[in-house]
Order: structure tokens, then C-alpha cells, then sequence
């Protein structure tokens, strides 16, 4: 029986940068799972977009929609749904986060930026009007914190409060009334280089942590969603 498709449906960004990083990560789940096919899907900005793959994939395919995004927002609770709606073949796995690799990963690109034990730490996530959105964002702000001495609080770079240079400014009175003279890191939790993480450069901070990408992490934690779905249908 061959396997279901997997259709890597990432956001899409107009950044070259970015747009060669999750390629990237699509090569990587093919080169991990030899023989799977892997198809590339979008919800916003770049082409092909979900709906229109979806609806080309040969009648009677069995696929799984596998969102390289790192919450529970409007693109997973509408687009996904409404995208694969036509279709009962075709399920959808959760997003990549929350997820204690992902927190390990930020951690390393903290460590490598310079981070010390006085330092605060913003994990500065797309943000989401949906409040799963939120959600998710503070359960890998907590597996984050797990993995550090510092202080960890959350901000958005859309749509959810408090907004990145709000929480760097709240973390650094935070820092100041503890009479420490820490620095605020910003970690970048976002896949790639784009629109939202150059905003952080913007947000005051002292300095702004890489952000997920390059790491064949983000591709063993799609393989994982794509594996969860088949057992669960199993």
C-alpha cells in the first residue's frame, strides 16, 4: 500500500531568504522518508496555494496536509479546514509547535547570540487573533523556560497583545526593579528570515536571537505529525 501524500503547506513569505529555507525543510522530510511523496502548498502569499493543490491531486488520493506553522491560528482552524473540506481523503496533521525540540533549538540560538544568566528572554512568536494562537505560543515559552535560568515571557509580532516592543519594554523594567542590569534577548519564533523577524530588529532590544531555520528538526517534527495522523486513522 503506498503511503498517503504529504503536502508541507507552510504560510508563505516574499522573502528569497525565506522562501529557500522552507524549501529547504521540504528536501529535508523527502530526504528523511525516501520513496514519500512530498507537495508543496501555501495559505498566503506564494503559489500553489492549499485549496488549488488539493483539488488537483488525482481523485481518490489519500494525502496529509501537514502545516509547517508553529501554532494554532486562523490559517489552521479556517484555511486548512476549508481547503480539504471537499475531499475526505485528505486530513490534516497539528502544526509543528509547541514542542520541547523546538524550545532546545531556541535555546542554542539564545546561547550562540550571547545569552547570559541575567539576561530576560522574549519569545516573540506571529501572533494569531484565535486565543489557541496565544496558547501554544506560552506552552513553548514555558518549554523554553524549562531549559533556562532566565526569565521568559512572550510577545506578538501580530493580531495578539502584548506586541514585541511592548514586552521588551515590560521585561526590561522587570529587569531594572529586580536590580539587575540583564540584557533582553529576543527569541525569534518564526521559521525564517521575513517580514516579521526583521520587525525585531525594531522592537529595542538588546539583541535578537536567529530564527528556527536552517534545522533538520523542523523536518523529523513534520515526519512526526504525518506519522501521528496515519496511526491515528490506523
Amino acid at each position: 500500500m503506498n503511503s498517503p501524500v504529504l503536502i508541507a503547506c507552510a504560510h508563505g513569505t516574499r522573502n528569497a531568504e525565506g522562501q529557500a529555507a522552507i524549501r529547504q525543510v521540504m528536501a529535508e522530510i523527502g530526504e528523511l522518508r525516501p520513496g514519500l511523496k512530498v507537495v508543496e502548498a501555501y495559505v498566503d502569499v506564494q503559489e500553489p496555494e492549499l485549496g488549488g493543490v488539493v483539488e488537483g491531486l488525482p481523485e481518490g488520493t489519500a494525502a496529509v496536509v501537514v502545516p509547517l506553522l508553529l501554532s494554532t491560528g486562523f490559517h489552521i482552524k479556517v484555511d486548512v479546514p476549508k481547503a480539504i473540506k471537499p475531499r475526505p481523503e485528505v486530513v490534516a496533521a497539528r502544526p509543528l509547535g509547541p514542542d520541547p525540540r523546538l524550545a532546545e533549538l531556541l535555546a542554542t540560538h539564545l546561547r550562540a547570540a550571547g545569552l547570559k544568566e541575567n539576561d530576560g528572554v522574549l519569545l516573540a512568536a506571529a501572533g494569531s487573533s484565535l486565543p489557541d494562537g496565544s496558547v501554544d505560543s506560552e506552552e513553548q515559552a514555558r518549554l523554553l523556560a524549562e531549559l533556562l535560568p532566565n526569565k521568559v515571557r512572550v510577545a506578538y509580532g501580530a493580531s495578539a497583545q502584548p506586541t514585541v516592543p511592548d514586552g521588551v519594554a515590560s521585561l526590561r523594567a522587570e529587569l531594572a526593579k529586580d536590580g539587575g542590569a540583564g540584557r533582553v534577548f529576543i527569541a525569534s519564533y518564526l521559521l525564517a528570515t521575513g517580514y516579521f523577524h526583521d520587525q525585531l530588529a525594531k522592537a529595542g532590544a538588546d539583541v535578537v536571537a536567529a530564527p528556527l531555520l536552517p534545522s533538520k528538526v523542523l523536518a523529523e517534527i513534520a515526519l512526526e505529525r504525518y506519522d501521528a495522523v496515519l496511526e491515528r486513522l490506523s
